[in-house]
This record gives C-alpha cells, sequence and structure tokens, in this order.
C-alpha cells in the first residue's frame, strides 16, 4: 500500500482499500471511475449515518456546478460495481429528497502504523507499550427519539477524560464513531484500529428509568475483562455519566494496570439542554463541509444561550469559526479568524483546564502569523491530554510551517495512529507529504500527497499541495491535473491565498515551495 493507507473497508465479498484507491470482489479489482470510487468511500466510510445531495456535491466533486443527472448516474454506477441496483437498494439506498446512505454491514481491517519514537518536543509515541482502547458509541436498544444523541454523547465525555490519563492510550471519537449503529465485532474494532481493549455498551429506556450496560473486552479474543450495568431516572443522565466515568477508571486500575491512578475530570455540565446541545453541533461539526459546519455553530449558539460560561460549546464554535477563515467558507477570513481566537479565549477563561479550548486558542493564533506561540499553546494542550488526536496533528502543521519537517512528519504520523479512521485523515497525510518534501524525499512526498488528494472532502489546499510536490518529483503530467483541480474548486487559488492559509517561515523550505509554484505557471516569487 502507498505510505499512509492502512485501513481497509469490508462488506459482503468486497474490499475498498483507499490507499490502492481500489475496488476489490473476492480479491479480484472491480473496474470503476475515480468519482464514482471516491462516491463509494464517501458512502462506506459513513455507513452510520445519511450522506445529503449536497454532502456528496461538495465532497466528490467540490462544489462544482454538478448537475444533479450527473450525481444520479455515478450513484447507478456505484450500484453497479456492487451488483446492487435501484429496485433492490441492497447495499446503497435512497432517501428520497435527502440523500443516500449505505446499509452493508462494514468491517475494517488493517496494518499496525509503526511511530519512531520523537526526541524534540516531548510527545508520546505509539511505539511504547501503554495499553490501548476504543470507546464505541453507545448502542440504542428500542427506539432511539432523544436517547440516541445521549448515546454518543456519553461516550464522547467518556473519551474526554480516559485521554487525560498518561498511562492510556485512547483512540480518538473521529475514528471509534465510525462503528456507530453497527454492532461491531471487537476483533474487528481490534484490527482496524490496532488495539488491545475495546469498551461497548448499550442504552435501554423504560418509562422512567434508563439502563447503561457497558462490557470492557480485550480485541485479540473478544474475552469479556469487565462488565457493570448502570440505572438513573431519565432526568438523571449526568450522574449517569459521572457513575461510569468513576467506575471505569477504577476497574482499568484493577485489570489493565493494577496501579493508582489519580484522573483529573472537568466539572458535569450543568443544564442538559445546553450539554445535548454541543453534543449535536459536535457530531456536525466533524463533517468538515461548509453546510455541516454552519448547523454546527447553530448547534452550539443554541448550547450558549442557555449556558453563556459553557466552555465546550465556546470552543465548538471557535472551530467552526477556524474552518470558515481556513476555507474561505463565508469570504469573511479575517472576522472570522479573530472572532475564532475571541471565542477560544472566553472558553480557556471559562475553564483554564479544558484542552478543547487550548487547541482552539493555539490553532487561531496561526492566521496572526504567531506559529511559534501557537507551538506553546498546543503543547499545553497536549499537556492536558496527551493523546489528543487533533491537537497532536494541529502542533504537526504547525511545525510544518516552521518547517521542522522531522518532527512535523513524526507528530502527523502519531496523529494517524491516535485516529486511524479521521476525517481529517486526508490533512494528515498532506502535513506529512510537506515534510517528506521538505526532507528532500520527494517520492514519498508525491506518494502521500496524492493519497491526501484522492480523499473524499479533500480541500483546494490539499489539491494544491498534490501538485506541488508532483511538481517537484518530475510528475508533471500529475502536477497540472491537481492543479486544474484546484483552481475547479477556487478559480482564485494562488500563491498568496496558500501562503495566508499555510503561513511558511522565510526559509529554504518556503523556497522549494515557491520554486515549484513558479513551475506551475504561477509566475514570480510570492510577497
Amino acid at each position: 500500500m502507498p505510505a499512509g493507507s492502512n485501513i481497509v473497508y469490508r462488506f459482503e465479498a468486497f474490499e475498498l482499500d483507499p490507499g490502492r484507491f481500489e475496488l476489490r470482489r473476492d480479491g479480484q479489482p472491480v473496474p470503476v471511475e475515480p468519482q464514482v470510487f471516491s462516491l463509494l468511500l464517501l458512502l462506506v466510510g459513513n455507513a452510520e449515518r445519511l450522506v445529503s445531495k449536497d454532502e456528496v456535491a461538495e465532497k466528490v466533486w467540490s462544489n462544482a456546478d454538478v448537475a444533479d443527472a450527473t450525481i444520479a448516474s455515478r450513484v447507478k454506477s456505484a450500484r453497479r460495481a456492487l451488483g446492487d441496483d435501484g429496485g433492490q437498494q441492497r447495499l446503497i439506498r435512497t432517501v428520497h429528497g435527502k440523500g443516500w446512505r449505505f446499509v452493508g454491514s462494514v468491517r475494517y481491517a488493517g496494518a499496525a502504523v509503526h511511530v519512531q519514537p520523537v526526541e524534540a518536543g516531548g510527545a508520546t509515541t505509539a511505539a511504547d507499550e501503554r495499553p490501548s482502547i476504543a470507546v464505541l458509541p453507545f448502542r440504542v436498544v428500542g427506539e432511539a427519539g432523544p436517547l440516541d444523541f445521549v448515546a454518543g454523547a456519553l461516550a464522547d465525555e467518556l473519551i474526554t477524560d480516559l485521554a487525560r490519563l498518561r498511562w492510556l492510550l485512547v483512540i480518538a471519537r473521529t475514528s471509534t464513531f465510525r462503528f456507530r449503529g453497527q454492532g461491531a465485532d471487537c476483533a474487528d474494532v481490534g484490527a482496524a484500529l490496532n488495539v488491545r481493549y475495546c469498551l461497548a455498551g448499550t442504552l435501554r429506556s423504560s418509562a422512567h428509568q434508563v439502563t447503561l450496560s457497558v462490557e470492557l473486552a480485550r480485541t485479540r479474543d473478544s474475552a469479556v475483562v469487565w462488565a457493570e450495568r448502570f440505572t438513573a431516572g431519565r432526568s438523571e443522565l449526568p450522574q449517569l455519566q459521572q457513575a461510569l466515568l468513576a467506575s471505569l477508571v477504577a476497574k482499568l486500575e484493577v485489570h489493565i494496570v493494577r496501579q493508582e491512578v489519580e484522573s483529573a475530570r472537568r466539572a458535569p455540565v450543568p443544564a442538559l439542554d445546553a450539554w445535548s446541545s454541543y453534543h449535536l453541533g459536535l457530531d456536525h461539526m466533524f463533517r468538515f463541509n461548509k453546510a455541516d459546519n454552519g448547523e454546527a455553530a447553530a448547534w452550539f449558539e443554541r448550547a450558549l444561550a442557555l449556558n453563556p460560561h459553557f466552555s465546550r460549546a465556546l470552543s465548538g464554535l471557535s472551530f467552526t469559526c477556524f474552518q470558515d477563515s481556513f476555507l474561505e467558507y463565508s469570504g469573511n477570513g479575517d472576522d472570522m479568524a479573530r472572532r475564532a481566537r475571541r471565542l477560544a479565549e472566553q472558553a480557556l477563561a471559562c475553564d483554564p483546564l479544558d484542552p478543547f479550548a487550548h487547541l482552539n486558542l493555539g490553532r487561531s493564533l496561526w492566521f496572526e502569523d504567531a506559529v511559534p506561540e501557537s507551538l506553546e499553546r498546543l503543547g499545553q494542550c497536549i499537556e492536558l491530554s496527551p493523546n489528543y488526536a487533533q491537537a497532536v496533528y494541529s502542533k504537526a502543521w504547525a511545525e510544518m510551517t516552521l518547517c521542522d519537517a522531522a518532527n512535523s512528519d513524526a507528530h502527523a504520523a502519531l496523529a494517524m495512529r491516535l485516529s486511524p479512521l479521521d476525517p481529517l485523515r486526508y490533512a494528515m497525510l498532506g502535513v506529512r507529504a510537506v515534510s517528506a518534501l521538505l526532507l528532500g524525499e520527494h517520492p514519498r512526498a508525491a506518494d502521500l500527497a496524492e493519497a491526501a488528494a484522492r480523499s473524499p472532502g479533500a480541500h483546494k489546499h490539499i489539491a494544491v499541495i498534490a501538485a506541488i510536490t508532483a511538481q517537484a518529483d518530475g510528475r508533471l503530467e500529475q502536477a497540472a491535473r491537481w492543479i486544474s483541480r484546484a483552481r475547479q474548486m477556487d478559480p482564485a487559488v494562488s500563491p498568496a491565498s496558500f501562503f495566508r492559509s499555510f503561513p511558511f517561515v522565510r526559509s529554504a523550505g518556503r523556497e522549494t515551495i515557491e520554486r515549484s509554484f513558479r513551475e506551475l505557471g504561477f509566475g514570480p516569487r510570492p510577497a
């Protein structure tokens, strides 16, 4: 497989391999067009939810003016490749007026990713012997209703608290939540995420109470090493959360490491309505497209209307403003950048120990050309939560712009280890591609960038990186194809817009990027 691509999606007799950009049936390649493959990857990779027509247009066609008939034709081709059709809808189901859902049972396979220890910066490595765990979103038994988001929110809160334990490697929610609603087998989770332990649970409600049953299992043999049941009144869900956290940490002490662990937990959110609004916003925020980013912002605003001092909601709103500025969703990039910083500072004032607040403040500094200060803030974030994949990735990104290529590459690889199925995987691959370019490893850089740019959701800057690295490696046709793709996404793409979002320091590394721009036909050195 190409570097950095180790996850394969399996369903029925099929394998969908992003690394090879290949669909296989019974081990034999099935020919599909690139757009059809990208569509399949988007649907299969999000099998737990509906994918809207707008999201398909944005992530497969990069918001180009694509006709409904064109999308329908690609869906038909995708079904044909899987032996499905519009009448049967065995695997790809149409939700009329809304979009599509992949309804097949998806399994995951993957090889372990080995990361070399990082001396500088004190990053935690994936090559150590720490026990590792994946917390799956809890499954609702019976009619979901309002418990649907509660099931995901409880698991998310658990991931956040467990990630503060330095001795435990915790897989990020953006990877574990890919298993939502699938009743995933423990061994499949272990193979896909390379973890020793898996925590799964079910949430069941009656007229007056809610019961959460959880199991901790070993992935190598699916043996259950601990199980427990928590019951609370329907109005007592925050207390249910706290009881789960306290008991789980105690059991981990006994069954995994048999050592004393002091756990720091943030105070429970006082208002369930604000808490639920925040988690609904979080679910949209991690889809990384314009429409869902706006939806997430609306939910965070609602949470803040109910609780103006809710640090997590302030941080979530900061995250959406950063995303808007970085990808120029609204055309008010500078205003959004300033708002992202202001909201992050407010979040930090409300909860100085919240890693999410530190992350957002650190990233907001990028737009002020203050990357060294950003690294200091991101370092504090990782101090608080050593397994926070988004923070480790953000640190890699900042190191990349400072042309600290060796540390950038190692931290991006570690972020991919912490979150193997992350929706920002393409961005992590992009950082590794630029790092390889700065290290003079041109073939590896071009391979990594190609894998990144072929991923659904990859934005214009990733296409530019694919063009730059291909140009540097002498793959001129490939470079021309990717710069054309970037211009389709944004006709105004330029060195100036690239360096606004990626503020590389003046260095030999930046000159390498500038030279590739000139060779791609972008004229003189940017100011």
